[in-house]
């Protein structure tokens, strides 16, 4: 009998010591993650208390997050050097998270630093890598304003607003990954880059072997920033970012990260101390509850690239200070096309099964330029056969010389090729009519056209830009004949 009661007084013991050591841990973590939100939140908002923060981890289900309403939350990144380092706050990486609150699914959608914008009201023209640092000259003293103008080109190209932001710098992302014990990918093929960015703006060799790897923070750093020799160029470089973060977030919500007192007060410090966000005090907590439910094992992964006829991006090139420069712009002249890409990114179906409608109505479009710029009318054919898959693009001439100040679209078919009209009047851009000008009706008067397009001189500045070879844009990188 004395022995049972000792047994029994052993493991009421061991219970209670496990319960003080769970409850001094939670109670560490809560505080930790308290101090984390009040250093990264660029609002400096303070008014969350530890208790507060208690409440949002131990309470389920009460995930208060901007977008929750919407069922979408979009979440820009940008990886920066940081002001130590080469390029500073030039953002090497642009990429928009997004949840899908309702059923926890998770896309990520790349931009390339090379993407041209426009942004009149910011008095701003470039790539779009140095938006952010456009808006830090403007700003230096204020992050919330100095992100404005990125929050606006995303906008502008995609868009959707952004609910929330993150600034992670080179360093931080290297002391994570180390902090973590590394992370696990697969590399796809054998990697060679002789012209590494180096200390000093020197160049190193990077080298790394097709097959799983087991990658420490440095070696992560190198394999999601190389863009020289990779057959994909920016775009390749996009998709090793992605896979990147998927294995951070694998590995920092694994069993042996979060029981791990020591890596999990370092990784927090790396967080507080290499990121900048506009998630506020006492939101932090909600984000974790949020991601550790998250579907990553379907993650859908979208990069805007110039690689192929189905790419929505294409090269071209322009001058900045008198240097000449590539660039991406979009092939249709306007963003409508990463536009619904954006907002259908959780059913990239709904974009397919349009242009398979488009192909069964397999239209017949003609061509009439009263534009007065020769180079227009076979750049929106070309768009159309080689980009739209269209298999029956004509042009026709016009008898006179007049010019039009606007385009327009006539549809011959009243209204039987709904899709196809939809996708001209949207992505060209050009209204439509179901009333063809006599004038008009002599010229096609010998076609088979079911839908016309008479260019107008509207049209000239949005596909004016030259395309030039995605193999010179690669090549130019690679010789260093690029501009940052």
């Amino acid at each position: 009998m004395p022995v049972k009661k000792n047994i029994l007084k052993f493991i009421l013991g061991v219970t209670l010591i496990a319960l003080l050591a769970a409850t001094a841990y939670a109670s560490f973590f809560v505080w930790k993650i308290n101090s984390v939100e009040k250093k990264i939140d660029v609002n400096h908002n303070n008014t969350a208390s530890v208790l507060d923060t208690f409440k949002n981890l131990a309470t389920q289900n009460s995930i208060n997050l901007k977008g929750m309403a919407d069922g979408r939350i979009n979440i820009l990144l940008l990886g920066i050097a940081g002001s130590e380092k080469g390029g500073k706050n030039l953002t090497d990486t642009i990429m928009i998270v997004s949840i899908n609150t309702k059923t926890d699914q998770v896309a990520m959608f790349s931009i390339p630093r090379d993407l041209y914008i426009e942004l009149p009201e910011e008095n701003f023209a470039g790539k779009i890598n140095s938006v952010y640092e456009h808006g830090l000259s403007l700003h230096p003293e204020d992050k919330i304003q100095a992100i404005a103008p990125m929050e606006k080109a995303i906008k502008t190209i995609t868009s959707l607003d952004m609910d929330y932001w993150a600034v992670v710098n080179f360093d931080g992302f290297q002391k994570v990954i180390d902090t973590l014990g590394g992370i696990n990918v697969m590399n796809e093929r054998d990697i060679l880059d002789p012209t590494y960015p180096g200390p000093g703006y020197s160049y190193e060799t990077f080298q790394l072997a097709k097959g799983l790897q087991h990658l420490d923070g440095s070696t992560a750093l190198k394999y999601a920033r190389m863009r020289h020799n990779d057959p994909q160029g920016d775009f390749g470089r996009a998709k090793r970012q992605q896979q990147v973060l998927q294995a951070v977030k694998n590995k920092a919500f694994s069993t042996g990260t979060l029981l791990d007192a020591v890596a999990l007060n370092s990784l927090l410090d790396t967080l507080a101390n290499n990121i900048q966000t506009d998630i506020s005090n006492g939101e932090l907590s909600d984000f974790l509850q949020l991601v550790k439910k998250l579907d990553t094992a379907n993650i859908t992964n979208v990069v805007l690239d110039a690689w192929n006829s189905e790419s929505l991006l294409k090269v071209s090139h322009v001058s900045f200070d008198n240097l000449p420069a590539f660039v991406l712009i979009p092939r249709v002249g306007n963003w409508s096309e990463t536009q619904e890409l954006a907002k259908n990114i959780f059913d990239l179906n709904e974009i397919k099964n349009k242009r398979d409608k488009i192909a069964s109505e397999n239209a017949t479009v003609a061509i009439i330029n009263q534009s007065g710029n020769a180079a227009v009318p076979l750049r929106i054919k070309n768009l159309l056969q080689k980009n739209f898959g269209y298999k029956n693009v004509i042009t026709l001439s016009a008898p006179d010389k007049n010019t039009l100040e606007n385009s327009m679209l006539y549809d011959l078919t009243n209204g039987a090729m709904p899709f196809t009209l939809s996708e001209l009047t949207g992505k060209l851009p050009a209204p439509a009519s179901y009333s063809l000008d006599s004038h008009y009706a002599k010229i096609i008067t010998n076609s088979s056209a079911n839908i016309v397009l008479v260019i107008g001189k509207d049209l000239i500045n949005k596909y004016n830009m030259a395309e030039d070879s995605v193999a010179d844009y690669t090549a130019a990188k690679d010789t260093n004949a690029y501009n940052n």
